[in-house]
């Protein structure tokens, strides 16, 4: 997790930081940022709003962002805040989650196209279905879900997990049998390192899916002396050319601490940007695709969001409680 609060940027720090990333951060466009930034923070006084952002958000959201973590440090971090409004920039599950373990306070998300096509690929029905077929042969089941699912597929599970703690939560379950859902690429590798017996779904994100072992093999031949560090839901045939298999928090860790000096980042680009922002002394290399979601949330989205206090997470109680049930299980279980 990183505290995103640092002093506020002139636009030619901003330009200065952003501009070794991307010719887009022109002069003209880092100092409209800075105006804005400014105006964010403003308001974030002034409705007594936190920002809470993933790793794969855009670099210029960093800067206002007052928590910068995976789902799951960010999770953790909006059961803690002290505010009335929560502005989630990442994707619609994040911020249900948000609102889940804080039903009281005002969930924002700055643009509701911001979907995930992992998450898509299940729903509480169709999951409800399988449930009831697969516990006949196998009355032990239990269902554990990604934490990249809708609220009311987490109502329908018996605990979530992240692809940090997935492997801890399942060998902490007392059944042999397990439903993992919805990402077929992250319950293999959970397949290889636990002794349970696990079921899965056909869901993927298209993010990691289309990573392919070429890249990686492109890249090691040029650079044999590179870190691969590949995210768990990278295909198996990926995950194999990797040095280590982390998950986002954890890549951000192994490459502060680790002696290396060049790294081979395999997830979505914007876990890149912020290592090479805040690790500038090291070499980060992308193999990586752009989540098209996640970059649907932009700066002025941001601004737009807190001013007319638009995009509000709702979810009816139920559910809420019911998803609510499987986090806290897993924050048991993963503690």
């Amino acid at each position: 997790m990183h505290n995103g609060h640092e002093g506020a940027k002139t636009p030619q720090q901003l330009y200065a930081s952003l501009s070794r990333l991307d010719s887009s951060y022109t002069p003209a466009a880092c100092a409209q940022y800075a105006q804005w930034i400014d105006e964010i923070r403003a308001l974030k006084q002034e409705r007594n709003a936190v920002v809470l952002a993933h790793n794969y958000q855009r670099p210029e959201i960093f800067a206002v962002a007052d928590f910068i973590g995976d789902s799951l440090e960010l999770a953790r971090q909006a059961k803690q805040v002290a505010a009335d409004v929560i502005v989630f920039c990442g994707v619609h599950f994040m911020a249900e989650t948000a609102k889940i373990v804080n039903p009281e306070r005002t969930v924002l998300l700055p643009d509701l196209r911001a979907g995930c096509s992992l998450s898509a690929s299940i729903t509480a029905e169709a999951l409800a279905d399988r449930k009831e077929r697969l516990r006949r042969a196998y009355p032990d089941l239990q269902v554990v879900c990604y934490v990249n699912t809708t609220a009311d597929v987490k109502a329908e599970s018996d605990v979530c997990c992240t692809s940090a703690n997935a492997v801890k939560v399942i060998d902490a379950l007392d059944s042999q049998h397990i439903l993992f859902v919805p990402d077929e690429n992250l319950a293999r590798y959970v397949q290889t390192q636990t002794t349970k017996t696990i079921l899965s779904w056909e869901g993927n994100c298209y993010v990691h899916h289309h990573i392919t072992p070429e890249q990686i093999l492109a890249v090691r031949r040029n650079l044999p002396h590179v870190k691969v560090l590949v995210h768990p839901e990278c295909r198996a045939d990926v995950i194999q050319l990797a040095d280590a298999v982390l998950s986002t928090s954890a890549m951000v860790r192994y490459a502060k601490e680790s002696p290396a000096q060049e790294f081979l980042i395999v997830t979505e680009c914007g876990l890149s940007d912020r290592l090479f922002l805040e690790v500038p002394e090291k070499k980060f290399y992308k193999s990586c695709k752009l989540c098209a979601y996640m970059k649907m949330i932009t700066l002025e989205g941001v601004l737009t969001s807190l001013r007319e206090m638009r995009y509000e997470i709702t979810l009816p109680e139920d559910v809420r409680v019911g998803a609510e049930r499987s986090l806290n299980r897993m924050f048991e279980l993963s503690a």
